[in-house]
Parts: C-alpha cells; structure tokens; sequence
C-alpha cells in the first residue's frame, strides 16, 4: 500500500485569522500529513494593528511588542510563511494562486488542496485631490504605523505642530489622543455630527464633549474635499466646503471596508458589505474547498439576524481557530456576533454592543430606549466616576437589544454584562436579577448595567 499524499494548505494573509488558522492546523495535522504555506504581502505577521495608535502615542514600545507570534517561530512549527510575497490570482476551478515576490517581481502559480483566504480589510481612502501627499498617512498595518512615526520623527523640534485627523470613529479618536500625547495640536475632522458613529447620537455627543475638555477640536459636518500641499509636495492643510485646517501630519481614520478584490475577481461570493459569505463553519458558500475568515468576511449579527461587516481582531482569532479546526479534519463553528467594541480617548472610555437605535429601525424592531447616569464604585467610595449607559429594548417582550456605556474609569469592559444578555437573549428583566458581583470599591450596590435594565423594565411596561 502506498504512502498517502500529503495535502497543501495555501493561506493568504499572514495576520489573526490567516496564523490562527495555521497554527490550529499544525496543532492537529503533523508535517507528514499537511503542508501548510502561508503568503503575506507586507513585513510582520501575526500583529495587534489595534495597537497601533498606543504604540504611535508613545504608550507602548513597537512594533516588536505588537508581535504575537514572529515569522521564525511560526517556521520553526513547520509552517512555509513567505514574507514580502502577494497573492495577486485565486484560481478556484484549477486549484492554484498566482504570486508575485515583492522583491525580485518574480510570479509564479502555487497549486493547493485547502486554501484560506484571510485578506483582511483596507482603510477607506477617498480619491481627494493631495490624498497622496507626503505626510498623509493611514492606520492598517504596522508599516503604516512606522511611516507615520516616520514623519513625526521628522517633524520633531517643529514649533506649534499640527495634526488633522479625518474620521472620528474608533481609529480617529484613538489617534486623536495618540497624536495629543506626543504634543501635537489635534484637531477632528468629522462627517457625521458627532463622532462615534458607532454609538447614537445622543452618547456621540458626550464623547464630543470629552474630546473638546481635553484640548482636541472635534469639528463636525466636516466634509473633506481636498488636501493642500505645498511647493514641496507634502501637506500644509485639510479643505472642507466650508473651511481650511492647517496640517503638519494627517491620519485617515474613515474606517475599512473588506479587501476581498481578489475574491470577487475570482467570483466568490459577496454580501451587501463587500465581505465573503461563509457558512458556519466559515466554509466560503458554494467552495468545498475554500475558507475565510476576519477583516474580509461578514458574519451574522445575532441581534438583528442580518450580516454585517464587524472587523476586529477578537472576531478573526476566533474565526482562525475554527478555519484551523476544519481544514485539519476536525469540527467547529463560528455562531455570530453580537457587535461588541470597546474604546476610549485619553481618560474617556466607549462602549457598545448590540443595537444602535437606527439598526433596530432597520430591521423592523420596536423598541424603548432608556438612559441612566450612574458611577464606577459606590457613591462614597473615593475615586467613583460618573458612567452615562443607554439600554435599548423590545417592546412587548423586553429582550435585550443594545447597550452603551460612556464614561470614565471601569466604565467600557460593563458593557460585557450586556453582551453575554444579548447572546443569550435576555430580557432586560431577567438583567436585573443577575447575581454580578459586588463591593464598595468596584460598584454600587446596583450596578450601572442593572439600573439601567431596571429602567428599561418599567420603559417596556409603559410603552404595552
């Protein structure tokens, strides 16, 4: 009887969801049995990008530090990790890609068995007039982190320095601070009114509020129309319709949206986001032999039942893990999400999960809303911050549908409570038996979850 063959595993993408997805593989499935070859485009692999503002604030030493996992451990493993080397073709029906060495330019066409497709996402870069100047930078990859400090390296010494930053959510407001920390005059370009769009309006505005105590100029309604450089080419302000912003340095942080060009070039399948649609098992539909996972996937948001486009790193683990388990032969599944984020701006923290206000509009949900202030610990208990939480419920059957938390110390990682509800789809009612824990220095007697559950019940007896 002859030797069996050795299957290939082709990945590409050498972050969370493409090394995730390696390493369970070779965790279940030796060298003899799987080849795995994992392609990636840029320098690093396996980095927290979500580390990135606090590295370029000065808050943590990078980028090594934002290494998970080097590219020589994950060859000592047994995995062919290819640095420097892009995927340009998927060749579904022949079983193959086409890569390119960034180097040499060399392109040659790599034959696989299973092939993972964790391409991430791209920031949204709006074609402007001067996008491309010197000293306009994105945030995605730790090589955009370093040319950004690249420019701030220059720039040191430089009086009254400037930085514009278009795009107020997550990414904007953790490069506001970032850039505030390193004694820059910040000022926020935003569209919407408020920033955080993540969050309703009603809470944006108290992080609006926030960003303005502590010295960042929030502008919004703020529509970016050009950016204007110098005689030497690099940029010297941001234009709106209605104004110009003078610039040393300027962050894009208008969000990602799925880098999945080669997937729709190859003609796998998309959802209204741009993100690869999976089944459970993050199997791409309609493939038996492809699979995809993080930034580029949308996944099943279980509140609402619709798929969206959520990219974060906690998701893309996850997603590799279970990638990993399946192309080895084992079994599992990703179930949903229930669109959980944290952040915060200097001393502010912001959280959400669940539903805003116009998502449950969108999806035909009737609701009451209800918004309590409350603090960290106990009311006497030195060092008790103030916390503003937002509860969203159905009517009639008072489930759970969001939750928003903005405050200060011990405020963002509450909104876990609500998180686990909605994934277990409670009622705002059974919230407020919760045995959670409690002391002085750590809550109230009720915790500010509770009490705005405990709001949200009479809110929901009210409405009928």
């Amino acid at each position: 009887m002859g030797k069996q063959r050795r299957e290939r595993l082709v990945i590409i993408g050498g972050d969370a969801a493409g090394m995730s997805a390696a390493s369970q593989a070779r965790r279940l499935r030796g060298v003899d049995e799987l080849e795995i070859v994992a392609f990636e485009r840029g320098h690093f692999t396996s980095y927290s990008a979500c580390g990135i503002p606090y590295w370029v604030g000065g808050d943590v030493d990078g980028p090594d530090q934002l290494v998970a996992r080097t590219p020589e451990a994950h060859r000592e493993r047994g995995i062919d990790l290819r640095l420097r080397t892009e995927v340009t073709a998927i060749d579904p029906d022949g079983g193959r890609v086409r890569v390119r060495d960034a180097e040499s330019g060399a392109e040659s066409w790599e034959g696989y068995d299973k092939l993972v497709v964790a391409t991430g996402a791209r920031p949204v870069r709006p074609r402007l007039p001067g996008i491309d100047a010197a000293g306009v930078h994105g945030v995605q990859t730790l090589d955009d982190g370093q040319a950004l400090l690249d420019t701030l390296t220059e720039l040191n010494g430089t009086a009254g320095r400037r930085a514009v930053v278009v795009g107020a959510g997550y990414i904007g407001v953790e490069m506001a601070e970032a850039l505030l920390n390193r004694g820059y005059e910040v000022t926020v370009l935003n569209r919407g009114e408020q920033p955080m769009s993540t969050l309703d309006p009603d809470m944006g505005r108290l992080v609006h509020e926030a960003m303005d105590g502590l010295g960042i100029t929030t502008v919004g309604g703020a529509d970016v129309t050009k950016i204007l450089t110098d005689d030497a080419g690099r940029v010297r302000a941001v234009a709106t319709e209605d104004a110009e912003y003078p610039a040393d340095v300027v962050v894009l942080g208008m969000g990602v949206a799925p880098e999945t060009t080669l997937a729709r070039e190859a003609g796998l399948p998309l959802g209204a986001s741009g993100g690869l649609l999976t089944d459970l098992s993050m199997r791409v539909r309609g493939r038996e032999n492809i699979w995809a996972g993080g930034d580029c996937v949308e996944v099943l948001d279980l509140v609402s039942g619709r798929e969206r486009h959520i990219p974060l790193g906690t998701h893309a683990n996850k997603h590799g893990q279970v990638i990993g388990a399946n192309v080895a032969g084992g079994y599992g599944t990703f179930p949903g999400v229930v669109g959980t984020a944290v952040s915060k701006v200097c001393s502010l923290e912001i959280a959400r999960t669940g539903l805003r206000e116009r998502d449950a509009e969108a999806v035909g949900l009737r609701f009451v809303t209800v918004t309590v202030e409350s603090t960290s610990r106990a009311g006497y208990y030195p060092g008790a911050a103030p916390m503003t939480v937002k509860m969203l419920a159905e009517r009639r059957t008072g489930r759970l549908l969001g939750c928003q938390i903005v405050g200060r110390e011990g405020a963002a990682k509450r909104v876990d409570i609500a998180a686990v509800a909605l994934t277990a789809g409670m009622t705002v009612e059974q919230i407020t038996a919760l045995d959670l824990g409690y002391a002085p220095p750590f809550s109230p007697v009720w915790d500010p979850v509770q009490v705005a559950a405990r709001k949200a019940v009479t809110a929901v007896r009210k409405a009928g």
